[in-house]
């Protein structure tokens, strides 16, 4: 009797700790909720623009912006929000072909109230912001040459609160940044090179087969050819490495596993040329496409699909 009531004894106590543990573990709980709820976040709901068409030849902006719905959530269902701050700023990414002097400076260029927006489908207020290229451009005052295809404007949230409480980008922790909150505070919209008129001089492609018999775009054992480019005048070149099976019918370039041909683009284009990739039936071919300069602006590696091939404009 006195084992089984020793035992008994030591049960009830377990069952004790446990209760105990778990009222602790949900304390915890509860501090951590506490602890999250006394935060704001800033949902994304849309991304609707986010890319600015650049012009390499006159360096100036074409068209685009950017344009984004967001969402402030806060444990009074975003009542506590004062302001909604917008900041913009410039990612020099080209410093060698852009000479922008701004540095990570910033410019506050809009201010929504709780009034300026507009309730969701759950009840939280959500503000939808939308600038041109142009009106980025003039707010940080940056000029032609202090821009250039590769670089982006960047553009930051900040929730002001009742509460003096301010949270943007620096307060995110990963939970809030990744795909369940989706709440990154800052956005960027990137400058893309538009096409233009191809590039006068002597083109160079290299090309490679990785099994070492050539190419054969198309079919299982025959050639033609990989990549057909046109210019704007009507011109056309048919490019690729031998095969050793057939005559491919074109006017290929020696090397089963490698090899360099080059084409001649004259004066006086108007418009850029199409240059189309026929295809990678054994997954073994690979290229690079080089300006007059040297300037690398495509690279093909095996196993791509056939289609247009984009050139790199930024580059060319």
């Amino acid at each position: 009797m006195k084992k089984i009531n020793f035992i008994n004894k030591v049960f009830l106590a377990g069952i004790v700790v446990l209760f105990a543990a778990c009222e602790d573990s949900d304390k915890t709980i509860d501090q951590i909720f506490d602890a999250e709820t006394r935060g704001s976040t800033l949902r994304t709901i849309e991304i609707t623009e986010s890319e600015i068409e650049y012009d390499v030849v006159t360096s100036s902006l074409l068209s685009g912006g950017f344009s984004a719905t967001v969402e402030v959530q806060d444990q009074e269902n975003g009542d506590l929000l004062q302001s909604l701050d917008v900041y913009l700023g410039y990612s020099d990414n080209t410093s060698d072909k852009g000479n922008s002097t701004i540095g990570d400076a910033e410019v506050l260029v809009q201010s929504f109230s709780l009034s300026d927006g507009t309730i969701g489908e759950f009840g939280l207020p959500r503000f939808t912001y939308t600038t041109t290229a142009a009106e980025m451009q003039s707010a940080l005052g940056l000029t032609g040459d202090e821009i250039f295809g590769g670089d982006a404007f960047t553009i930051r949230f900040e929730i002001v609160r009742t509460d003096g409480a301010v949270y943007s980008a620096a307060d995110n922790s990963g939970t809030i940044t990744g795909s369940y909150f989706s709440s990154p505070f800052e956005y960027s919209s990137v400058l893309v090179c538009a096409p233009k008129p191809t590039q006068a001089g002597t083109w160079t492609i290299d090309m490679q087969d990785s099994y070492g018999d050539g190419w054969q775009p198309t079919t299982a054992d025959g050639g033609g050819p990989g990549i057909i480019i046109t210019l704007s005048d009507g011109t056309v070149f048919e490019i690729g490495l031998c095969t050793p099976y057939e005559d491919p019918g074109y006017d290929c370039t020696d090397g089963t596993s490698e090899g360099t041909a080059t084409f001649d683009v004259p004066a006086g284009q108007t418009a850029e040329a199409s240059i189309e990739f026929q295809g990678d039936f054994w997954g073994e071919m690979s290229f690079q496409i080089y300006t007059p300069e040297g300037n690398l602006v495509a690279s093909v590696g095996s196993g791509t699909a056939a289609g247009p091939v984009a050139i790199d404009y930024c580059a060319d």
